[in-house]
């Protein structure tokens, strides 16, 4: 799980919006929504869709949290 979508939950809560109002707002399924729950990859057709509609920047979506392997 490299991605975080936590900056997405943050900026939600901060606009007092459910995330079943940004389904609605920006046309993601339900099944998207649980993939970032999750921390799973999503289009950027996603991410655009939602910084259009919420005015913001792909770092306040998504954070890419890089994995540390020990060798």
């Amino acid at each position: 799980m490299p991605f975080s979508y936590k900056p997405l939950w943050k900026l939600l809560i901060d606009l007092d919006m459910s995330k079943k109002a940004l389904m609605e707002l920006t046309g993601i399924s339900k099944s998207t929504i649980d993939k970032m729950n999750r921390g799973e990859y999503v289009s950027m057709e996603v991410i655009e869709r939602i910084c259009n509609h919420l005015h913001c920047n792909i770092s306040d979506v998504v954070v890419f949290k890089e994995e540390h392997h020990v060798v």
